[in-house]
């Protein structure tokens, strides 16, 4: 696969939500991508904030939020184990 390739795998599907990152996020803190349609959202993991909103309204983003909480161990441990393998 070329350098440039960038994957982004998901980590769980749930419902319309598709959450995931990208191979090439290894550099920033834990987080998640959570898209539905033409939305999306990041969360910043450990403790849980969001970073960026593109879409999502207030009461979605409250569902999105709760999605993430209930995940939020299995979704840090997703990440740790594709950019830290070894350990």
């Amino acid at each position: 696969m070329p350098s440039s390739s960038i994957v982004s795998p998901t980590v769980l599907q749930s419902g319309p939500y598709r959450l995931f990152f990208f191979s090439n996020d290894r550099r920033e803190p834990v987080h998640i991508h959570v898209e539905r349609d033409e939305k999306v959202a990041k969360y910043w993991l450990l403790p849980i904030r969001l970073a960026y909103n593109h879409g999502f309204s207030a009461g979605e983003l409250n569902k999105v939020a709760d999605l993430v909480r209930r995940h939020e161990s299995e979704l840090a441990k997703a990440w740790h184990e594709y950019f830290e393998p070894d350990n």
